[in-house]
């Protein structure tokens, strides 16, 4: 039998929120949203309802009587969901560990060391959650990650540095054809352009404005929405990229890029290891966070 009625989960879930941070506000700045969002959500759902959820003052937002009463059940059924979606996904073994990371980061610098990793601790059970964005990422979802954050990691995350940033242009050798290049010059050259909603890593723009250039409005280049492939383009010579130092050095240390000249550029970020402070590492998660610090001083002393 079909179970009805039922609202919206994203309603729900804008509603739970609205009501711990008592504002549509704080609520939007939790689930990434515009408060115009929320907004809408909670009348969507007060509309499915056919009562209201909120008393809605200048400057103050309170429940009214069935919004509290709703509110509780809601919270608990939301917070039961996620138990059980969260005993699904994984089992939290000591010997278990779920990683999450960047699409650049897993095909160009974690995924060709993850071998080394497993033969030192071939006792571990290995998960690997790729997807671009800490901020589309639940605490829930793994154990230890390792993303790009430009400012601050979400309040719900502890961070600790493991590389600075320093982006620079990268292309195939046969692109440069031994040609100097200043920040000026690329302008003119055919830039590989990342399509990121994100808004973390550098765009070209960006590293342009940086340098003291002013980039064109209509540049010559190509735009692509997955960071790997847009390396692949790179190398295979087809425009200039821009690089983020240690992620990218493999590929100058193989010979499949050089950088273009000297100038670089940096927001202040970096790559961090991430984990959800919620909750004790289990063994698996740190072991593998010694040895993510440890390949980085490897690294970073070449």
């Amino acid at each position: 039998m079909r179970i009805t009625p039922l609202p919206p989960l994203p309603c729900l879930v804008a509603f739970e929120a609205a009501v711990r941070h008592a504002s549509f506000t704080r609520a939007a700045a939790e689930l990434h949203l515009t408060q115009s969002a929320i907004s809408r959500q909670i009348q969507q759902l007060e509309e499915f309802l056919g009562r209201s959820l909120f008393v809605r003052e200048h400057r103050s937002l309170r429940l009214t009587i069935a919004g509290e009463q709703y509110a509780t059940q809601v919270q608990r059924l939301l917070t039961q969901c996620a138990e059980a979606t969260f005993d699904v996904m994984k089992h939290y073994g000591e010997l278990e560990l779920t990683i999450a990371c960047s699409s650049g980061v897993a095909v160009l610098w974690l995924t060709p060391r993850l071998p080394a990793f497993r033969e030192t601790y071939p006792n571990i059970k290995l998960r690997l959650i790729v997807r671009d964005g800490l901020a589309s990422m639940s605490p829930a979802e793994f154990d230890v990650g390792v993303y790009y954050v430009r400012q601050q990691a979400p309040a719900h995350f502890t961070a600790r540095r493991l590389f600075n940033e320093e982006v620079f242009p990268v292309c195939s050798p046969a692109y440069l054809a031994h040609r100097a290049l200043a920040p000026a010059d690329l302008a003119n050259e055919t830039l590989l352009l990342l399509e990121d909603g994100q808004r973390q890593w550098m765009s070209w723009p960006e590293w342009f404005d940086l340098n003291g250039v002013t980039m064109p409005k209509t540049p010559q280049g190509i735009t692509i929405n997955h960071y790997p492939q847009l390396v692949q383009l790179a190398i295979l010579g087809q425009g200039v990229a821009l690089g983020w130092r240690y992620m990218i050095d493999a590929c100058i240390e193989d010979g499949l890029l050089v950088r273009v000249g000297e100038s670089s550029a940096s927001h202040g970020g970096g790559y961090y290891v991430i984990s959800p402070n919620d909750r004790a590492q289990n063994q698996a998660a740190r072991l593998f966070t010694r040895w993510l610090f440890e390949q980085a001083e490897v690294q970073t002393a070449a």
